[in-house]
């Protein structure tokens, strides 16, 4: 296995986009290429690729996947200088979980995305 890119269901791709700017990700690609009628968009920020695609596009295939926001998972992501981007972002997201150190020694903490998902960010300090 080389990769993981999850592919992260939500209702709204816009608004997502934009949450996820805030983060310094950068869409890579959308389906439609323009305009606002988006289904699908992969966003990266350094070796971390997500994916989002919309409820809707689904349509009736995959019935197994649920048509909910959130879900019963946590993203975790590796990342340098941790304390400086969660400077730069506290104010702009909802914050779960501040800085703190855990017992195998990372510095991490927790926020939720637009579309109730919780990120853990991290780092080996």
């Amino acid at each position: 296995m080389d990769s993981l890119a999850p592919n992260i269901f939500v209702k709204d791709i816009n608004a997502t986009i934009k949450f996820y700017q805030l983060l310094g990700f950068s869409p890579v690609v959308t389906v439609p290429e323009t305009g606002n009628d988006l289904i699908w968009a992969m966003m990266t920020k350094g070796n971390v690729t997500f994916m989002f695609q919309t409820f809707v596009s689904l349509g009736e295939e995959l019935p197994d996947i649920s048509r909910q926001d959130g879900g019963s998972l946590l993203l975790y992501i590796k990342l340098k200088d941790i304390r400086q981007f969660f400077d730069q972002i506290k104010d702009l997201v909802p914050v779960l979980k501040g800085l703190e150190t855990t017992f195998y020694g990372a510095t991490e903490f927790s926020i939720k995305d637009n579309n109730n998902y919780v990120l853990t960010f991290a780092e080996d300090e």
